[in-house]
């Protein structure tokens, strides 16, 4: 049988080549709305569909957490999918977007992949043997002046605007070039492979990071104890930036780091 980064690499490759697929037949329009800015396309449900049916081929009795369709965290082995990273973008024909996926075991996240298949790369990590782009080991950037930092706020619908403008606003003071991709997953993994040098969300939900945590810690970075609580249902605040300026994102967004 394949270790365990070549099956998650397997299965979401073969989700993003879907999701590709997909979106390359969209229009703009085939979507609706769980909430206000909160997108759901035919493609999501697919997607997290085929991902389950392959997890429980190749792992039979894992437990599954997926945005679309739930699932509970239970004991032992779990998986936390998001099927599209990014639905808003996808629904409008922007082809930033990504398929997520982690593997947890003993409460502690061992392996995970983000595929962005319009760019065909590959994120991966597990724990304690690096992070990789497309099969090239991957590093945080070395940038240790916020001044010249380049860093993503995350928005959401559940965060009150007057909070996310403060964070924006105190970001550009320090002298931070801000910007917003509208995918979590994937402005995690662009601070692995130093892109940018942080990305901070005031509220986020597990599927959204759970593979990009281990993700940018593997390439070198810091990450705040999103898992604190084990209850991986819960939404949190997250932050992530390179090492060299820990200290100084955790003052700005007064979220404590761990290494």
């Amino acid at each position: 049988m394949k270790d365990l980064a070549m099956e998650i690499e397997d299965i979401v490759r073969c989700a993003g080549v879907m999701a590709l697929t997909a979106f390359k037949k969209t229009n703009g329009k085939n979507y609706s709305l769980k909430g206000p800015h909160d997108y759901l396309t035919a493609t999501d449900e697919i997607i997290e569909s085929y991902v389950r049916t392959e997890i429980e081929r190749r792992f039979p009795g894992d437990n599954v957490l997926g945005e679309e369709a739930g699932g509970s965290a239970g004991s032992g082995r779990l998986w936390i999918v998001d099927p599209i990273d990014g639905t808003a973008n996808f629904a409008r024909c922007i082809p930033h977007f990504c398929v997520s996926l982690a593997f947890f075991e003993e409460n502690r996240v061992i392996a995970g992949a983000i595929y962005a298949p319009a760019t065909d790369e590959m994120f991966t990590a597990e724990f304690g043997k690096g992070a990789r782009l497309n099969g090239d080991i991957m590093r945080v950037s070395n940038q240790h002046q916020l001044s010249a930092a380049s860093i993503e706020v995350g928005w959401s619908k559940n965060t009150v605007n007057s909070e996310y403008i403060a964070l924006v606003q105190r970001s550009l003071d320090f002298g931070c070039s801000v910007r917003r991709g509208g995918s979590g997953a994937l402005g995690l993994a662009y601070v692995a492979a130093g892109r940018s040098e942080a990305y901070v969300e005031l509220y986020i939900n597990a599927w959204d990071v759970a593979a990009g945590i281990l993700i940018v810690q593997e390439a070198g970075g810091y990450v705040n104890d999103f898992w604190h609580d084990n209850d991986f249902t819960n939404s949190n605040c997250v932050l992530a930036t390179n090492a060299a300026l820990g200290e100084e994102m955790a003052e700005l967004t007064g979220i404590t780091l761990i290494s």
